[in-house]
């Protein structure tokens, strides 16, 4: 990490934790205790989270403990600082409704306001937990395709991404997400990146439970930009040698009761910044595709390949990378980057499944953003899609049903 964006990244940390500090300790003033707790909690904080940070990096036990308690601790302060920030707009209003009447603000909603934001934010925190660390619900959703192949009514494609096997996410997590899709039963398994945060060495013993990873006609990978912070070619290798299909700019066909089909896949949106060679290009990994397949599908990490999906006449794209935001509010700001946050949405012609992930990243927290196991079934196009709406760039109104697995008990990392 650059000298300098430690810098900027301690001084922006300092800033947002006093920003807390002035704004809620002196409103605590009747609960001196809550005040000194407040205070050691900011300082403690400020300490833990980017040593929480740098330990995510490194390889030992110990390392390993110090980032659990950083991540956590990252989660809670987001929570608290948005709430933080809520809380100053509420009285602000207040204030101006309070002018405009002439009357006084009572001093007991600054008080309770104040008490309000660090109990909302450790119970957001806590049930944000317990949502990360069960295993994920199973979605299911119908895809509805114009001229569809009789042969490819019902066709399942079962999607696992954003993974993220780190620090927090171990073999045990990993042992139950495959137990979970292998009983699904799928024709095709798709992996849409995002699997590690780290390198090979440090997590191959905990990403092992891939290669238990079953389905009809394989198990298709495709890189996100993690694997590329970890190290992509060694990634690529690995996941090759527990016999996945590694799909780098490049596709394979397959036959479903003598009906041919198209799995392509791409390397992340951005690989290309690591590496020339992993430039994501959605055209040429169709390049040389028969004719008569007249399904074809991408597997790109990103939501924002849709556009170059549509120009090359795929017929559904599946990714993930947005995690749907994982918890309030930063699914707000995910479609600053991306066209779609999460669910399935229409460009022009392609049809764009994007997964909240299977994991998490950083803290182990969600929030209004549940994690899951894709089942993707492709049904003719008369059709209508469950829970979704085909206009691109609006997010579906009715959300898709979650179907609860048997295994919801929380993992041991």
């Amino acid at each position: 990490m650059p000298f300098s964006f430690l810098v900027r990244a301690l001084i922006i940390g300092a800033l947002l934790h006093l920003y807390i500090g002035v704004r809620i300790v002196p409103a605590l003033a009747a609960f001196p205790v809550g005040q000194i707790i407040m205070i050691v909690w900011l300082v403690a904080s400020y300490v833990l989270i980017p040593m929480g940070m740098r330990a995510r990096r490194t390889k030992s036990d110990d390392s390993s403990a110090m980032a659990w308690v950083g991540l956590l601790t990252m989660g809670l302060f987001s929570s608290l600082l948005v709430l933080g920030l809520m809380r100053d707009v509420f009285l602000v209003i207040a204030l101006i409704v309070s002018a405009l009447t002439h009357s006084a603000l009572p001093p007991l909603w600054t008080e309770l306001s104040a008490i309000a934001v660090p109990v909302l934010a450790l119970l957001f925190t806590v049930i944000g937990f317990g949502n990360a660390r069960r295993r994920a619900a199973v979605v299911k959703v119908d895809v509805p395709i114009d001229n569809l192949p009789e042969a490819l009514d019902g066709f399942t494609i079962a999607q696992i991404s954003d993974i993220h096997v780190g620090p927090t996410i171990r073999q045990k997590y990993v042992d139950a997400i495959v137990d979970g899709v292998n009983a699904l039963h799928a024709n095709v398994i798709a992996v849409t990146g995002d699997v590690v945060d780290g390198e090979v060495a440090q997590l191959a013993p905990h990403t092992r439970p891939l290669g238990r990873l079953t389905a009809e006609h394989g198990v298709y990978l495709v890189t996100g930009n993690h694997e590329y912070y970890s190290g992509a070619d060694a990634w690529v290798n690995e996941f090759r040698r527990l016999g996945l299909n590694v799909l780098l700019n490049e596709h394979v066909v397959i036959h479903h009761k003598g009906t041919p089909l198209v799995i392509a896949g791409v390397t992340d949106y951005g690989g290309g910044h690591f590496d020339p060679a992993h430039e994501s290009d959605p055209a040429a990994a169709l390049a040389g595709a028969p004719a008569d397949a007249t399904f074809k599908l991408l597997l790109a990490h990103q939501p924002r390949s849709a556009d170059a999906a549509a120009g090359a006449g795929y017929t559904l794209q599946l990714s993930g990378h947005t995690h749907g935001g994982q918890f309030f509010p930063w699914n707000f700001f995910v479609r600053v980057q991306q066209p779609f946050t999460a669910g399935l949405n229409k460009m022009r012609s392609l049809w764009v499944y994007t997964s909240r992930g299977t994991g998490y990243w950083g803290p182990p927290k969600r929030l209004f953003a549940p994690s899951e196991i894709t089942l993707v079934r492709l049904v003719p196009g008369t059709a209508r899609a469950h829970g979704s709406r085909p206009d691109y760039g609006i997010e579906p109104k009715t959300p898709v049903a979650y179907e609860p697995v048997t295994n919801s008990a929380k993992l041991q990392a």
